[in-house]
C-alpha cells in the first residue's frame, strides 16, 4: 500500500487500517458488488494504490464519466483549435487540453508548434492578468470540468465584467454531473450496482443534487474521498446499503463535504452561469447538462464572440473512450490500446488526461 509523504493523510493511506475495512466489507457482502466509481481521481487512486488487490472477487469495478477531460467532446475540442488558429488571439488552457487530438489528429499542442499563441495556466486568474497585459489581443480561457473547477471560472468571468475586461473571454465547456449520472441510470445497458461519487463536486454541490439516485433508480452511493481508506469507507457504506435494501445517498468523506455543499460556489455559479443541454463525449446530448454565460455576460461568451456555435467534428477513427466512459469497454478491451493509442501518442482523451481510465490502465498495468 503506497503512502505518501504529507502526514496529515498517512492516516487514510494506513495498511492496518484498510485491511480492517476491506475484512469488513468481505464480512459485510452479500453478492456480488460491481460498482462505478464516478470520478477520474478514484480511478487513479484505485489502481495506484493497489485497492483492488485487497477487496474480494465479488467486488467488481468500473470507471465512469468523472474526467472532465475526458469528456469535453469532440466538437469543443476542434472549437479550441479552431480559436488558436485566429490571429490575435490568445488561447489559455490547464495542460491537459494540450495534447487531445481532433479527428484529423491536430492539437493545441501541434497548433503551438505552428505558431499559435497557446499558454497553460494553473489558475483561471491568470486569464486576468493576461488580459490586463495583452490589451490589444483576444485572450480566451478554455473553460473545462465539473462543478469543481466551474465556480473558480465564474468568479474570474464576474471580474472580468466589473473590470470591463473586453478583451477576455470564455470558452464553456463546463459540465453537471448529476444529470450525467441520470442518464446512465436511465440507460438500459449500464449493468452496476452502486455508485462511489465524486469528492472534489460534491464539496461545491452538497448530497441534496444525488437525491434522485435512491428514489428513481434504487441504486445506492456514497461520496467519497481519495485516500485509500477513505475509498474502502465509500465501498463499506455501500456494501451496508445493499445488505439492508435501503439505497440513499451516504457521505463518506465528511471532513471535506458538507451536506449541503458550499453555498458561496454555488451562488456564484447560479449568477454567471445558466444551465442547458450539453454534448458529452460518448454519452452524447444530456439535457441540463451544460453550463453556459448567463444574459448578464453573454458579451463574454467565445462561442458566440468568434463565431463558433456551428462548429462540428466527430471522434477520431477507430477510438473508443465514449464506451469505456460508459463502463461498457475496459480499457485494455479497445484495438488501439498499447498500439495505436498510447501516452506519447493519444488517439483519445482517456489516454491524455492524468484521470483518463486508459492512461491508468497503461502506467499501472492492471
Amino acid at each position: 500500500m503506497e503512502t505518501r509523504g504529507d502526514t496529515r493523510m498517512q492516516g487514510y493511506a494506513d495498511p492496518g487500517l484498510c485491511r480492517e475495512l476491506a475484512d469488513r466489507i468481505r464480512a459485510a457482502l452479500t453478492g456480488r458488488l460491481r460498482f462505478m466509481e464516478v470520478c477520474g481521481t478514484h480511478t487513479v487512486s484505485i489502481y495506484r494504490s493497489g485497492l483492488r488487490s485487497l477487496l474480494p472477487p465479488e467486488v467488481e469495478h468500473v470507471s465512469g464519466p468523472g474526467c472532465p477531460v475526458c469528456v469535453t467532446h469532440a466538437r469543443e475540442i476542434a472549437a479550441c483549435i479552431a480559436l488558436a488558429r485566429i490571429p490575435g488571439v490568445i488561447v489559455l488552457t490547464f495542460g491537459d487540453m494540450m495534447r487531445i487530438p481532433d479527428s484529423r489528429g491536430m492539437s493545441l499542442q501541434q497548433a503551438k508548434a505552428r505558431g499559435a499563441d497557446v499558454r497553460i495556466c494553473y489558475s483561471p486568474a491568470e486569464a486576468l492578468q493576461l488580459a490586463r497585459a495583452n490589451p490589444d489581443q483576444e485572450v480566451v480561457f478554455l473553460g473545462v470540468g465539473f462543478e469543481t473547477t466551474a465556480p473558480a471560472v465564474a468568479a474570474v468571468v464576474k471580474q472580468a465584467g466589473q473590470n470591463g475586461l473586453d478583451n477576455l473571454s470564455l470558452l464553456s465547456c463546463h459540465k453537471r454531473i448529476p444529470p450525467a449520472l441520470g442518464h446512465l441510470l436511465a440507460g438500459r445497458d449500464l449493468d452496476v450496482d452502486a455508485l462511489l461519487l465524486p469528492g472534489h463536486v460534491s464539496t461545491v454541490i452538497g448530497l441534496g443534487p444525488y437525491s434522485f439516485l435512491g428514489r428513481e433508480f434504487g441504486i445506492p452511493s456514497a461520496v467519497s474521498g481519495f485516500e485509500p481508506a477513505d475509498i474502502l469507507m465509500g465501498l463499506y457504506s455501500l456494501v451496508r446499503q445493499q445488505e439492508k435494501q435501503k439505497p440513499e445517498v451516504i457521505n463518506a468523506y465528511p471532513r471535506a463535504v458538507k451536506d449541503q455543499g458550499n453555498r458561496a460556489a454555488q451562488a456564484v455559479l447560479e449568477e454567471v452561469f445558466d444551465s442547458g443541454p450539453a454534448q458529452w463525449r460518448g454519452l452524447g446530448r444530456i439535457e441540463d447538462s451544460g453550463l453556459y454565460l448567463a444574459p448578464e455576460y453573454s458579451g463574454l461568451d467565445a462561442w458566440k464572440r468568434f463565431g463558433l456555435e456551428d462548429i462540428e467534428d466527430r471522434e477520431p477513427p477507430g477510438c473508443r473512450c465514449g464506451e469505456v466512459l460508459k463502463g461498457k469497454l475496459h480499457p485494455r478491451q479497445c484495438p488501439l490500446f498499447g498500439a495505436g493509442c498510447t501516452p506519447s501518442r493519444p488517439a483519445g482523451p482517456c489516454m491524455v488526461s492524468t484521470e483518463g481510465s486508459c492512461a491508468a490502465v497503461f502506467k499501472y498495468g492492471m
